[in-house]
């Protein structure tokens, strides 16, 4: 049997992890290959150390975390500051093995159970890794509450008194049919029934945003499915795997298996399900689908199109979103915010100046309370968001080129009024050498000049009008960038070809090495509200987005002459921020 290594890895926010690393007990395989384990709710790594040797792999090293609040690892048992917390901990987790342990992204297999599986899902839907492959036992997508109304009974309660817990109501027995697994699971002093509302109700809220957006997760992926799970619902597994995106995918249901898929009496016909399906992606791999016609054909496309084109005079949803545009322009007239929007576009920097600052303004109580709810839309929290990740991106670059010994020379090509980069710079120990905003709206260069002179910037700061989208404008800048920032642009434009040119034009400006911040719009719960009541900058058009997956826009950026090297995103999934450095 293979002895594990008890180690430790550092989140974002400082906390030391506990995870176990079982060594390949053969080096046939040059490069190395490792398994990356993820447990059920309430279990912890050790749970799955069977599968080190189980699984007839002795080529490839094993790893398996004890997610916060589980096992080893420090937190409330079963509570997380956050779902997305736990998502960002997979790819920390994933960031750290290829770090210390030398094993390249593309050669790592992900296996995960339950939970784990929703979390790994989530984790492949908003980060787009390349891993090798993904294998999801009985992914816990619906949990059987049996309470009716139980999920809005606990958003109530949550709102009501805070984050609290509740107990697992699974017995071991309705687990497995192996009677060893179901004495250690009793016996173990590692497992722990609480879960927090938190992790329960942000589970339930990734779990329905990943299965209606499989269609962006590309990765070669094996679903097992148990037959006789009593934990999860099976449906929403099989609408998963419908709608997945990848090319080479594969579901196995396991008649009779309980919830415990990976240590049910019979798991071994189901291990070597596995081994062929991760032998068959080394042996022979899927090359990911391009994407970067995404904008002419498949999901996202045909879902702006169908945001565009007019509904039925007189139907039950053209009367409803009738009636929301009349009561939005009632509002015009009380909330500041609202009018705005229509004055200047809800998509304009005037806008977004607006959002980022945050103050409810209106003509009275009322128009102020309005405003207070317009601001605490979910698109404008996620935008708020945003601007923090953009920020901590910035200043990271910064460090590194200063590490570098490199001047920072920071160009933002599509700058709205500035704050965003103006406020995050300032934070600076050192300022930048020089500051280039630019923007094709007159009224956005007139405001953010203002607000340059009003910080005391303008010694190394100026705002200029310039086209976003003309690569030779770009390319010729006087100064050439060290640092690049595109934040909030490409994701109102649904072609390709427009990014394509202003990446590569960003490219052909940037320095070998320089560093590139860019934006992202892999999802938004508010799309056919925005299309249907919005108005856009443009002339007062429909606001009609086109989303693009992670993967989309990592490939456009790939595509232009960009690594990418670190991502954030917000805790609904909506905007991503990245870091991407230019290479030749």
């Amino acid at each position: 049997m293979r002895q594990a290594q008890a180690l430790h890895f550092s989140t974002h926010d400082g906390v030391e992890l506990h995870y176990r690393h079982w060594p390949a007990t053969r080096n046939q395989h040059q490069p190395r290959r490792a398994v990356v384990m993820f447990h059920r709710g309430h279990e912890h790594g050790g749970r799955m150390a069977h599968l080190a040797d189980e699984l007839d792999m002795p080529g490839y090293d094993f790893f398996a975390w004890d997610a916060r609040g589980h096992g080893h690892s420090p937190g409330a048992r079963g509570d997380s500051p956050g779902f997305a917390t736990s998502v960002r901990d997979v790819q920390t987790f994933i960031e750290h093995i290829q770090a210390s342990h030398g094993i390249a992204e593309q050669d790592l297999v992900v296996l995960a159970q339950s939970v784990g599986a929703v979390l790994v899902a989530t984790w492949a839907h908003d980060y787009a890794p390349k891993v090798r492959c993904l294998v999801l036992a009985s992914p816990a997508f619906k949990v059987k509450l049996y309470v009716p109304f139980a999920r809005t009974g606990l958003k109530l309660l949550k709102a009501l008194r805070g984050n609290f817990f509740v107990n697992s109501y699974v017995k071991p027995r309705l687990l497995t049919h192996d009677p060893e697994r179901v004495m250690s699971y009793v016996a173990d002093p590692l497992i722990s029934r609480p879960i927090s509302v938190t992790m329960l109700l942000g589970l339930y809220e990734a779990a329905d945003r990943v299965v209606a957006d499989a269609q962006a997760i590309q990765l070669p992926t094996q679903l097992l499915v148990s037959g006789a799970d009593f934990v999860v619902e099976r449906q929403p597994q099989e609408r998963f795997f419908e709608r997945l995106g990848s090319a080479r995918k594969e579901m196995h249901i396991l008649p009779g298996f309980f919830h415990d898929t990976l240590g049910e009496r019979d798991r071994a016909h189901a291990l070597r399900r596995i081994e062929r399906f991760v032998e068959h992606c080394f042996a022979s791999p899927a090359a990911l689908p391009s994407l970067l016609d995404a904008d002419k054909t498949g999901a996202s496309c045909a879902e702006a199109e169908s945001l565009a084109a007019p509904l039925p005079r007189n139907s039950p949803s053209d009367l409803y979103w009738r009636a929301t545009r009349a009561g939005l322009r009632l509002g015009k007239g009380l909330s500041e915010g609202v009018k705005l929007g229509f004055d200047t576009g809800f998509d304009s920097g005037s806008t977004l100046d607006y959002v980022y600052r945050n103050q409810p303004t209106g003509k009275g109580r009322l128009g102020r309370l309005i405003d207070q709810n317009y601001l605490d839309a979910i698109g404008w929290r996620g935008i708020r968001q945003r601007k923090l990740h953009v920020e901590e991106l910035l200043r990271l670059a910064v460090v590194r080129l200063r590490e570098q010994q490199r001047p920072v020379h920071i160009v933002d090509i599509a700058a709205g009024h500035g704050r965003y980069i103006l406020e995050a710079l300032q934070e600076l120990e050192q300022l930048p050498d020089s500051i280039l905003l630019r923007d094709y709206s007159e009224l956005n260069v007139q405001q953010g000049s203002a607000l340059i002179a009003e910080k005391g910037l303008a010694d190394i700061a100026r705002f200029v009008q310039g086209d976003a989208f003309d690569r030779q404008s770009l390319a010729t800048l006087e100064q050439p960038p060290t640092l690049a920032v595109v934040s909030g642009l490409y994701e109102l434009f649904a072609s390709n070809q427009l990014v394509g040119n202003s990446l590569a034009g960003l490219a052909d400006a940037l320095e070998d090495g320089g560093y590139l911040v860019y934006t992202g719009q892999p999802w938004h719960p508010q799309l056919e509200m925005i299309a249907r009541a919005l108005t856009s900058h443009r002339g007062g058009e429909a606001w009609v987005m086109r989303r693009r997956s992670q993967a989309e826009m990592d490939q456009l950026v790939e595509a232009a002459g960009f690594r990418k090297l670190a991502q954030r995103i917000d805790e609904w999934g909506i905007f991503s921020v990245s870091l991407a450095q230019r290479v030749r």
